[in-house]
């Protein structure tokens, strides 16, 4: 069984991780001097968190590493019980070996309840000799203060292109996949700063055997080309109502893109389409709204409809 390459290439140290460098250099920091602080990692999905994590638990313990390291998805137990029996059980034992303290790397730890967060910031405290904690999270405003206060905050940004383009070409020469030009600047707009989604759509795309180029990105990761959606809505924006409808029914119907993933490719494109900044300011508000009438349960195709009758519309009534 071919194994995942999101796992195989996961790097190892921290001068491995892209896209990252003032954040993987304060980190070697740490490594050096030996005084790791409790962390708190913040950002989208995708872009080193918890491979920093792993990165800096290596190059701090070596080969002891595994003692000395655990990690938990607070997704998965959300409640207080898990600060209360895992981490406490962990964090109360003496580290193995030369290490001074253990690591507790807390992935997703902004879907842990109100209950468990007063819980958790008083573990931190109390285990400070014996223990530091990661936390990872995609946005820190769902965290307690007293916790936030109590970590070093390092804010991780979406990869660029060319940093996830380098990585991708790295893993096609490895696994002797060819991938023509188009098909890494495919890969990356797919991607979107998001390193994992970019390597899982190269695993996807060479899977059929073929050399990998932009046509078999599009295809095996059911996304849009930025063409089309920049069409989709120059078309509504000019009044077209018929012809964005027609793009509109061959996106969702032919390739089977979802509502949800249009909504995310449509707010990228908004500020790239050619149209003046009052245009680009009433598409970014009708998208939020669009967004939202579906995240509570409204029709994709319906609100998507709306949002395009909408804006074509709006530019007779202006004409």
């Amino acid at each position: 069984m071919e194994e995942i390459w999101v796992e195989k290439y996961r790097p190892e140290t921290l001068e491995e991780v892209v896209g990252q460098e003032s954040i993987t250099e304060r980190l070697r920091s740490y490594v050096r001097t030996r005084n790791v602080p409790n962390m708190l990692f913040a950002g989208p999905a995708g872009v080193g968190k918890t491979t920093c994590a792993h990165a800096l638990s290596h190059e701090l313990y070596g080969d002891s590493w595994s003692d000395n390291f655990t990690e938990l998805n607070a997704s998965d137990e959300r409640g207080i019980d898990v600060v209360r029996d895992k981490i406490k059980n962990f964090a109360r034992t003496s580290p193995v070996g030369d290490a001074d303290y253990k690591l507790i790397f807390l992935d997703e730890s902004d879907a842990l309840t109100r209950d468990a967060q007063p819980a958790l910031r008083r573990t931190m405290e109390m285990y400070t000799n014996t223990c530091r904690f990661i936390l990872s999270c995609n946005y820190s405003s769902n965290l307690i203060d007293p916790i936030q206060s109590r970590c070093t905050v390092f804010r991780f940004s979406p990869v660029d292109d060319d940093a996830v383009t380098e990585r991708l070409r790295l893993i096609a020469d490895e696994e002797g996949v060819e991938v023509t030009e188009g098909g890494y600047d495919a890969l990356a707009y797919v991607a979107d700063g998001d390193v994992r989604r970019a390597v899982n759509a190269l695993q996807a795309a060479s899977a059929l055997g073929e050399t990998v180029d932009e046509d078999t990105v599009y295809e095996t990761t059911s996304t849009a080309r930025e063409e089309e959606i920049e069409a989709l809505l120059e078309n509504a924006v000019a009044g077209d109502f018929g012809e964005a409808r027609e793009i509109l029914d061959d996106l969702l119907d032919v390739k089977g893109i979802s509502g949800g993933d249009l909504i995310d490719q449509m707010h990228r494109a908004a500020t790239e389409i050619d149209a003046d900044d009052s245009t680009q300011v009433r598409l970014m508000d009708r998208i939020g709204e669009t967004d939202y009438r579906i995240s509570t349960g409204g029709d994709e195709r319906i609100q998507i409809e709306a949002f395009l009758a909408g804006l074509a519309t709006d530019d007779a009534r202006q004409g």
